[in-house]
């Protein structure tokens, strides 16, 4: 378990978000967020007041990483790249997650260190995270000015035969009382996204294809929905190509892997976060070294999917 509560015992009269940086190595930001989230306890309650002083017996809820003995691809001075398998997510969404990413990211490179985007929890493939507080700031800002590419791979339903491009604009869904779409397309409210596709490879015993998948935003679900509207949903996913109940059931984790490859066309999310190229002083390529057209044994040849109207 990655958070821990722990008991300490404060000599001095001390405000508290001063002994948390202390304890912790946290800056004072870091510190009064800690509070905020309630991860302090005094006699047994959480310590919402910031300026508070404490003294004697708290209580602190914090990050403990426990590796899993999964390595980065790529190590420099001031970030790592991990090649994340699918089914991990990247950030604990709670105190009570189980492993994480992060628990590889810290246990490497000490608390300080942190992944600076993030991808789907199915979504398998590159991650790029930093070594303390300086890259990931300069990292996260390049994230928010596109000055990092990034590209994926996803085998999605049906033969594509030439390359193409998506330009739709992408709201956030609000109400999951009709759909479990995370996004959708709106062209009067959305947000402006681009994505590029090339054609690498159409499998037809499974009517499949292979696709390079290049997003030049970065909205959530931009390459899923995309795909989705084009007719060419990737295949093995759970919220964009099933019905309302079938993305309830896997929503709860009601749905049978039997019935998720019936009604989706493969066993996990078929999206691999494949490349970044960034520079950090240098200018760096890397590449994941993970075999994704090699997994095509994953996709059903029995399938029922969703495809847009």
């Amino acid at each position: 378990m990655p958070f821990v509560k722990q008991d300490f015992f404060v000599q001095d009269n001390t405000p508290a978000f001063l002994y948390i940086m202390r304890q912790f190595g946290m800056t004072q930001g870091e510190a009064q967020r800690l509070i905020d989230r309630k991860r302090l306890l005094v006699h047994g309650h959480p310590m919402t007041d910031k300026s508070a002083r404490i003294q004697g017996e708290i209580q602190v809820v914090h990050f403990v990483p426990k590796s899993q003995a999964l390595l980065p691809i790529y190590v420099a001075p001031h970030f790592l790249v991990f090649d994340k398998p699918s089914g991990i997510l990247v950030h604990p969404s709670k105190t009570q997650s189980p492993y994480t990413l992060l628990d590889e990211i810290r246990a490497h490179s000490g608390p300080h260190a942190n992944a600076v985007h993030r991808i789907d929890q199915e979504t398998s493939g590159l991650v790029l995270a930093s070594r303390n507080k300086h890259a990931e700031t300069y990292l996260k800002n390049s994230f928010e000015q596109h000055a990092i590419r990034k590209t994926y791979l996803a085998w999605v339903h049906g033969l594509v035969s030439e390359h193409f491009e998506v330009e739709a604009p992408i709201r956030v869904n609000q109400d999951y009382r009709h759909t479990k779409h995370k996004v959708l397309i709106d062209f009067e409210h959305g947000k402006r996204a681009k994505t590029m596709f090339e054609v690498l490879e159409y499998d037809v015993e499974h009517n499949a294809t292979l696709l390079r998948c290049r997003p030049f935003s970065g909205r959530t679900h931009q390459i899923r929905i995309h795909l989705f509207h084009v007719k060419h949903p990737i295949l093995g996913d759970p919220i964009y190509t099933t019905s309302f109940d079938v993305a309830t059931d896997y929503l709860e984790a009601k749905l049978s892997g039997k019935d998720r490859c019936y009604y989706t066309g493969a066993e996990r999310l078929m999206l691999h976060a494949q490349s970044l190229d960034f520079r950090f002083g240098h200018r760096y390529f890397i590449e994941s070294q993970f075999d994704f057209k090699g997994i095509k044994n994953m996709i059903s040849r029995t399938r029922t999917i969703i495809v847009a109207k």
